[in-house]
């Protein structure tokens, strides 16, 4: 298979064409959740972001296999005994498994309204506690890993020494970390602070614990991507992803694991999703910047003065390209609803459009752009602004100002529900339909009202009809074939 898409990779800094390891086959990792609270929006804007990466494989013909994890064990609260998920357990009075369940729920309720579509295997660190030790063993076995205190930690600066750079994804210097470490608990444990956890030993109160060579604990949180990422798609894969706070330590020290497990480097394109701001602040629960998912699409909120539906908030999301930051805000959102209200319609009267012996513009061409913007990393922004040419497009044919044939018609609907709904997955489609449908009705039944109020010369009761809908921005035009609405 040949195309032109390019990829930057975070490794190299720099775009680079995409061949993947294997022919026509793409493995493709992201890190998930770590499932000890409601999902956050930034966190949503990521997992979006790395949807639309696969659907647009997936519709360049590759045979993907996206393989996204379920941190339900061993993400530490800095460098200290305990996980994220036994404390907020501990905290709430449940069992572990409880927190997980319930958040795992919220997570992928989340992902669903949004329209992601599930990945093909996503699998828990708890399913994989056993390869998780298995390659805690290996690595100390090759002497870059050292027990202390019924702990594992990985030589950092033994790897850095003997096998490869420590720091080479992130830009940093070890000789820069060792002069800026910390103090942090457990750090007394290490032979050096750089040093991080294989395996935790289990303090008497933690709860989630597993028996191992070095006695009671439980693995450490970068351990079970590399031993996931590595199980599912091979020592070597295609794409792994994640947010932009992972790449260190995080994914550093995945490179680390896994090459001083398989020897060789884990990952051939590193990829990285930016940050999402809020009213052009970090989002955060103390100062009250903060919105979930959830309150956004209810409306119940004090920062928005409405609800926005997930296909608005999607849409949003996809305005700005993947590796730049993104701020939400209340104008935001109400700009993208409007764009996108007016792209649907747009689809929506494409089809009954006229059709002439000659198209006015060069549809092929446009067509084609849309295969530029994706082939340029994902451009989504720039697909965006493709779109909205064809929708200039069809409004120009719908005015009389232009012309398309009956073939450049049907080409550019087909390529506009391929880019619009296949690729940037912009709605359920039988849902919407559905929906769409039963709005229609609605409207026309208002219309209906409005017609036998005019007939009857009701002109305060046509005229309220006109307005109220006019206040939700659904405009009435009155011509010599009836009446039409459209969005404002």
């Amino acid at each position: 298979m040949q195309t032109n898409l390019k990829i930057y990779n975070s490794l190299t800094g720099q775009k680079e064409l995409f061949k993947p390891l294997i022919p026509k086959h793409v493995g493709m990792y992201v890190c998930g959740p770590t499932v000890y609270s409601n999902v956050h929006l930034g966190n949503v804007r990521t997992f979006i972001s790395f949807d639309v990466i696969y659907r647009y494989l997936k519709f360049l013909g590759y045979k993907v296999r996206y393989v996204r994890n379920i941190t339900d064990a061993g993400h530490l609260e800095d460098d200290s005994n305990e996980d994220k998920i036994s404390k907020k357990a501990r905290l709430e009075k449940l069992e572990p498994m409880e927190i997980v369940q319930q958040y795992t729920i919220d997570f992928h309720k989340v992902l669903d309204l949004v329209n992601n579509l599930p990945p093909d295997i996503e699998p828990t660190a708890t399913g994989h506690i056993i390869e998780q030790i298995e390659t805690t063993k290996d690595i100390l076995k090759k002497g870059y890993a050292y027990e202390s205190n019924g702990s594992i930690y990985f030589d950092v600066l033994k790897y850095n020494a003997e096998i490869d750079k420590y720091g080479k994804l992130s830009g940093r210097n070890i000789e820069d970390m060792i002069a800026n470490t910390r103090t942090l608990e457990g750090q007394d444990e290490k032979r050096n602070p750089q040093d991080f956890a294989l395996w935790k030993k289990a303090s008497p109160q933690h709860i989630m614990r597993w028996s191992s060579p070095w006695g009671e604990g439980f693995p450490g949180w970068h351990m079970e991507c590399t031993v996931m990422s590595t199980k599912y798609l091979g020592e070597q894969f295609d794409i792994h992803g994640g947010g932009m706070d992972l790449k260190f330590p995080h994914h550093e020290c995945e490179i680390a694991q896994g090459k001083t497990a398989n020897g060789v480097d884990p990952v051939k394109y590193w990829m990285h999703a930016n940050m999402l701001t809020l009213n052009g602040k970090k989002m955060s629960k103390s100062t009250g910047n903060h919105l979930l998912p959830q309150e956004i699409f209810s409306g119940d909120n004090t920062l928005l003065s409405k609800a926005y539906s997930p296909a608005v908030v999607r849409f949003f999301m996809l305005q700005a390209h993947y590796r730049n930051m993104l701020d939400l805000s209340e104008d935001a959102l109400q700009a993208a609803e409007k764009a996108y209200k007016k792209l649907m319609e747009a689809v929506k009267i494409l089809p009954d459009l006229p059709q002439s012996e000659k198209s006015s513009e060069d549809v092929a061409a446009l067509i084609e752009s849309f295969y530029e913007a994706m082939n340029d990393d994902f451009n989504t922004p720039i697909l965006i602004a493709r779109l909205f040419e064809a929708v200039r497009l069809i409004n120009s044919v719908k005015d009389g100002k232009a012309s398309l044939t009956k073939a450049d018609k049907q080409q550019l609907q087909n390529a506009l529900n391929q880019f619009a709904f296949e690729v940037l997955g912009l709605h359920h489609t039988a849902q919407d339909a559905a929906t769409h449908q039963a709005f229609d009705k609605t409207i026309q039944l208002l219309i209906d009202i409005r017609n036998n109020a005019r007939a009857e010369k009701n002109w305060a009761l046509s005229d309220q009809i006109r307005d109220e809908l006019a206040r939700f921005g659904i405009q009435l035009k009155d011509g010599k074939d009836g009446t039409t609405y459209s969005f404002k």
